[in-house]
């Protein structure tokens, strides 16, 4: 890895010089990077997204296909260790650094993990911290070989969305289980899909249901992912990532309540670590919404 490592730094080193600070006075393209830094993060994305997939094909390969013959515990921390690997790869390539704050706020045992979703970097950048989490999510993605049969395994919940009402009774009982026998992290997107970085906020009511039909804190994830790793989209940019774990809402609040107060605080603290992280990209022209 130690030519990987030294032309990433080559490639650093070659962004972070006086003339690209200048650069955030030049004319800027749709994706918010001035023209003299377009070609190294063309370059480097490129480099990023073929390892990335490259690494997971192997992960899938070489340890995943194992793990499916040994115990849950064995393909969770598969999975933890895949995830610092991607990290690791998104910092040595990509320029891109992680840091997760808050994690004194996770509280002991089942809990609900009610995280904003700007990006892919965020589902399996909570893995390092919340190491025993159950995901819901469409139920065509353990059709896939290997991956959903680790899917199935770990014992994700799987969930038809033609299906509504009854989907909603099916996760609310696998989450039960998962979370009061087990004492594991329900992981949660409350607005349901990805959302670009300042877009209105479009939470949905599912979160408050299981809220209340589970009756455990729920764990408020604030972020700014999206400016470094935006959905549907090929660039990879370099800066710090921020992740903020914020303080437990307890249970026992109606569904209007707890669905106002998570809402305030995810809402309130990814202005934050926006309004940060565009500081940060602009100063290197690379500010992704200066051109919306």
């Amino acid at each position: 890895m130690a030519p990987l490592a030294k032309s990433a730094r080559a490639f650093r080193n070659s962004i972070a010089t006086r003339d690209d600070a200048e650069t955030g006075k030049a004319t800027l393209d749709r994706d918010g990077i001035s023209g003299s830094l377009r070609s190294m993060l063309v370059l480097r994305s490129l480099a990023f997204n073929v390892l990335f997939y490259a690494n997971l094909v192997l992960w899938l390969i070489f340890a995943v296909l194992p793990a499916l013959l040994l115990p849950k515990r064995a393909l969770l921390a598969v999975a933890i260790a895949w995830s610092h690997s991607s990290l690791w790869l998104m910092r040595v390539v990509a320029g891109t650094r992680y840091e997760i704050t808050g994690v004194e706020n996770i509280p002991e045992g089942g809990l609900m993990v009610g995280a904003k979703h700007q990006s892919f970097l965020e589902t399996f950048a909570l893995v390092t911290v919340f190491t025993n989490p159950v995901f819901i999510l469409k139920r065509e993605l353990t059709w896939i070989p290997v991956f959903g049969w680790a899917l199935t395994k770990m014992r994700m919940i799987p969930v038809n969305r033609g299906a509504r009402a009854r989907a909603l009774s099916d996760v609310t009982r696998r989450a039960k289980i998962e979370l009061g026998q087990n004492g594991r992290q329900l992981l949660i997107f409350p607005e349901g899909t990805r959302r670009a970085p300042g877009a209105p906020p479009a939470y949905k009511f599912g979160a408050a249901h299981l809220y209340a039909e589970l009756g455990v804190p729920c764990v408020p994830v604030a972020l700014n992912t999206g400016l470094y790793w935006p959905r549907r989209k090929f660039l990879r940019r370099p800066g710090t990532v921020r992740i903020e774990i914020l303080p437990a809402i307890e249970p026992g609040l109606d569904k209007v309540a707890f669905q106002a107060i998570l809402q305030e605080r995810i809402e309130t603290a990814s202005d934050r670590l926006l309004a940060q992280g565009r500081a940060e990209l602009a100063a290197r022209g690379m500010d992704p919404l200066a051109s919306s």
